[in-house]
């Protein structure tokens, strides 16, 4: 691994080890499935999503709708760590480091803040490790159709991306954290 392999993994790592992870801890599924407003988007028993494009495989779906409403609905704790562990984490690795291919639509969400946590701990791991394979030389190639708007940016531009979305996202499940455990 080199050493600006070793920096990409550090700037995520050093949040997820020192910040995150202890925030995570202890994680109710009150928590998990609380809406703090009406109307938010969460992670649902199948068949009860109000949302126009609910996704899911299992027992739960996520809810979506395209194009999304205006406001985009608020997000539960749910919602928030879905949306990491598959379109920050799972889908990427399925396009760059040989996961099985997901999306929203195919993903078996959690049942349970534990189940959630554990699919997160999975994903980030593997991304992880995916990073750590690529040569320097990858990391200057363009990331490819599978990005979309990033497919003629550099690997390395696409890693500095998801380790803001992970970090920005994971600092917003902190908050409803906070928000839950200060409600009236």
């Amino acid at each position: 691994m080199s050493a600006l392999n070793e920096q990409l993994i550090d700037q995520l790592d050093w949040h997820w080890n020192h910040q995150m992870r202890s925030r995570l801890e202890g994680l109710t599924d009150a928590e998990y499935f609380y809406e703090p407003v009406p109307g938010c988007w969460s992670v649902r028993p199948r068949g009860e999503s109000s949302a126009g494009l609910p996704g899911g495989s299992g027992s739960m779906t996520i809810d979506f709708e395209f194009p999304e409403p205006v406001p985009t609905p608020f997000t539960t704790i749910a919602w928030r760590l879905g949306h990491i562990i598959v379109g920050i984490f799972a889908m990427r690795s399925a396009s760059h480091f040989g996961r099985e291919k997901t999306d929203y639509f195919v993903y078996d969400y959690a049942t349970t803040a534990d189940q959630a946590l554990s699919q997160l701990c999975e994903e980030y791991e593997t991304w992880k490790a995916g990073v750590a394979a690529l040569s320097e030389e990858q990391l200057w190639e363009p990331c490819g159709e599978a990005e979309g708007d990033f497919a003629d940016h550099p690997m390395i531009e696409l890693i500095l991306h998801i380790n803001r979305e992970a970090i920005h996202h994971l600092a917003e499940v902190a908050l409803l954290r906070d928000l839950y455990a200060h409600r009236s």
